[in-house]
């Protein structure tokens, strides 16, 4: 084990494994990259059915190795992760790294990050994934049983997922992969004035936020532009 990380809470702990354990449904094999400085632990990861990457931060109860300047930067297996989660302690143990995925080594820029507008309300959004997955199954389950290749089952995801949310780039797959992550829950309390769902852009970047975690996705036509090659 590389180090113990305490977190802020059991609460924080608790949304940490159900988000490694919500990684590991779509990918029983899934890697992670974690990023801890200060009083703050970053986790990305990539579920392959989406096409996103998936961000959740944990408050850690105090700075990684006591504020010195020092980073903890590692990409190691979800599930050896979550193995390690003591929720009633409130730790995790970092496990050994392992050889990332390609997806692993670019990460979207910490910086640069602009608001954009036209994303829905929440309901609305959620309102959408639900429509979206139910005519994805009525049109699946409609098609003869000599059509229903793979090929096919793509081409009608393909259209229905690259849809746009609302008058924004954000395509339909980047809120159902919040939705399906648990991202998307009835939101806890915000500050007066303050939507509890946020959409900003970065370069070629564009990232979902929301009180429970991010979703970042590459606007399509903009090529490998504004990464964070780490």
């Amino acid at each position: 084990m590389t180090a113990l990380l305490h977190l802020a809470d059991e609460g924080e702990t608790a949304d940490l494994a159900a988000f490694l354990s919500r990684l590991i449904h779509y990918d029983r094999a899934a890697a992670v990259r974690l990023q801890a400085s200060g009083t703050t632990l970053a986790v990305f990861g990539r579920p392959p059915s989406f096409e996103v990457l998936a961000i959740r931060t944990a408050r850690l109860a105090k700075p990684y190795e006591d504020g010195l300047d020092v980073l903890l930067d590692v990409t190691v297996s979800a599930g050896e992760l979550l193995e390690s989660v003591d929720e009633s302690a409130a730790t995790v143990a970092v496990p050994g790294a392992v050889t990332g995925p390609p997806w692993a080594g670019v990460l979207p820029p910490r910086r640069g990050w602009r608001q954009e507008p036209g994303l829905p309300a929440p309901d609305a959004v959620r309102a959408m994934v639900a429509a979206a997955v139910a005519e994805f199954r009525s049109r699946t389950q409609e098609l003869a049983v000599d059509r229903r290749t793979r090929a096919e089952l793509d081409r009608i995801g393909r259209e229905i997922w690259s849809r746009p949310v609302g008058d924004t780039d954000l395509p339909v797959r980047a809120a159902h992969a919040a939705q399906s992550l648990g991202f998307l829950r009835p939101a806890r309390q915000v500050p007066a004035g303050e939507s509890p769902l946020g959409l900003y852009s970065s370069g070629a970047w564009l990232r979902l936020r929301t009180p429970y975690g991010s979703i970042a996705v590459r606007r399509a036509g903009l090529g490998a532009l504004d990464v964070s090659v780490r």
